[in-house]
């Protein structure tokens, strides 16, 4: 019978096979995370939110190139702030 050492070391190894996902992985998730908070907020369809922001580029141009300051905040202060910026960038077209 393998020491449980031996059995946690292989569970973790293959846990870790699993749990390994590319950076875009990650980035994808967290503009999901960003698209569903301000659905919420606006109180709407994500799909509609999608929508809009796919028509101004608001996912390319403001959510991925800043990824890495946007997610360390709270998913309120995201949404608000992306939420905002929406608005401006359609009232700008």
């Amino acid at each position: 019978m393998p020491s449980l050492c031996a059995k946690t070391r292989r569970t973790y190894t293959q846990m870790k096979q699993v749990v390994e996902i590319s950076r875009t992985q990650v980035v994808m998730a967290f503009v999901s995370t960003c698209i569903e908070a301000t659905a919420r907020l606006l109180n709407t369809s994500y799909k509609e939110v999608y929508q809009r922001m796919k028509q101004v580029d608001l996912i390319e141009r403001y959510i991925i190139p800043h990824y890495e300051a946007l997610h360390t905040e709270s998913r309120d202060n995201i949404a608000e702030g992306i939420a905002e910026c929406l608005k401006e960038w359609e009232d700008r077209r």
